[in-house]
């Protein structure tokens, strides 16, 4: 974020993001209609001294990345700035009372008290500054292509951060890939559910639907799932042996879903293409080079298709929308899960936070860069900087109320914080 006064204006850059995308093995997001299952992040009550440390590391590592992807972030613009010797007054990652701050030079960087985000500060709106209001090195007075530049710098690194991320995780653990197989798998299912009442288990695959859906695809499973309340649902399921090795057990379950508010069918159950995952691994840079293009379009793709999704169907993806405290749950269940999930977590959450700071609204670099282009078009005719100014606090203002919301919520959603209220 960017700011061009003293730190009167903070910003939130931790952006919400679609719980959906974060999966260790890039399965499509289970269904939101059918389940919701709280964040949960691994630290238990009672555990033991082993499983708390283990607890406190994997949350210090998610945190560790969610920091390093905003220092990142803000990096980009502030590079951008000097590069191109506009005057920078602060570099601040978090927000509020500084907990450490030391001056090198003209700038200011400063380590805050409230984690959400960081921000480069330039002098512009500031008359304590010394720089005369028509200083050609002050951000505002530089020509539309060097404000372009340094407004976009922090998406540009994001992106580069992703895709080295993604090279290193090709080149030390393999890239997973994923073959399609017949059936829809059932990652979970809600206790007490009609799913659970008829026997339904996680981890079993739908195969087919009797008379109904041979072939069974996501879309096609929940439409038929939504439109038959209290209407019995034969499945054709296989489940997994007890044992590695064994054979799987081919079942007939009926499923009677119950009635939703709105008067459709639910089963409590999340579903997801049936996947199994197998690891590439490159023999030179450029094998890994491909596997690393390859995997973050993929992963581009599918942050940009979450995002578009949760902007279709808002009211019911809304509860999705995450903020910084389920995001470092989400990654402290990937540390414990797996390290070498590490790599695709910060990979996305790069691309969530490039993709969402490019959107064109107030507080967020696209609306920055909004007025910018504006601009241009008036032919380099200014903005009144009362407008601009008012137009960027109402977007902060709403940010912040959003940001808070998501904390409080996402933070009682925690499993360890349920389990003692």
């Amino acid at each position: 974020m960017i700011i061009s006064k003293p730190p009167l204006r903070p910003s939130f850059h931790s952006p919400s993001l679609a719980a959906g995308p974060l999966r260790r093995h890039r399965h499509p997001h289970p269904h939101p209609h059918l389940a919701n299952k709280p964040f949960s992040v691994a630290v238990a009550v009672a555990a033991s001294p082993s499983d708390l440390l283990a607890s406190v590391q994997s949350v210090a590592s998610a945190a560790s990345v969610l920091a390093s992807i905003v220092l990142v972030h803000e990096s980009g613009h502030f590079v951008a700035a000097t590069s191109r010797g506009i005057h920078v007054s602060q570099f601040s990652i978090g927000f509020g009372p500084a907990l450490a701050s030391f001056r090198l030079g003209a700038v200011e960087y400063a380590l805050r008290a409230i984690p959400l985000g960081g921000y480069v500060g330039f002098p512009d709106d500031d008359p304590e500054s010394g720089f005369a209001p028509d200083d050609p090195d002050l951000l505002r007075n530089r020509p539309v292509p060097d404000r372009l530049l340094v407004v976009s710098a922090g998406v540009i690194a994001n992106l580069i951060f992703a895709f080295l991320i993604i090279y290193a995780q090709a080149v030390t653990v393999g890239v997973p890939v994923q073959a399609l197989l017949s059936g829809v798998l059932v990652p979970d299912v809600v206790p007490g559910s009609a799913a659970a009442r008829s026997g339904l288990l996680a981890g079993d695959v739908i195969l087919a639907v009797p008379g109904a859906a041979p072939d069974p695809s996501v879309p096609a499973l929940v439409d038929l799932i939504k439109s038959s309340p209290n209407k019995k649902v034969l499945l054709k399921v296989s489940r997994a042996g007890p044992a590695a090795g064994d054979k799987p057990q081919f079942l007939d379950l009926t499923v009677v879903p119950d009635t939703s508010v709105d008067g459709t069918g639910r089963i409590g159950v999340q579903l997801s293409p049936n996947y199994r995952a197998t690891r590439v691994h490159p023999r030179n840079a450029s094998e890994a080079t491909v596997l690393a293009v390859r995997e973050f379009r993929a992963l581009g793709g599918a942050v940009l298709d979450g995002l578009r999704q949760t902007f279709l169907n808002f009211s019911q993806t809304a509860e999705k929308v995450s903020g910084p405290v389920a995001i470092i749950a989400v990654g402290a269940e990937v540390a414990r899960s797996s390290a070498d999930g590490l790599f695709q977590f910060a990979a996305i959450i790069n691309l969530n936070l490039a993709a969402i700071n490019l959107l064109p609204l107030p507080a967020l670099d696209g609306g920055t860069l909004a007025l910018i282009l504006l601009e241009a078009a008036r032919g380099g005719q200014k903005i009144p900087r009362e407008i601009e100014r008012r137009i960027m606090s109402s977007g902060i203002l709403l940010v912040l109320m959003v940001s808070m919301f998501l904390i409080v919520r996402d933070t009682l959603n925690l499993d360890f914080i349920k389990q003692n209220m």
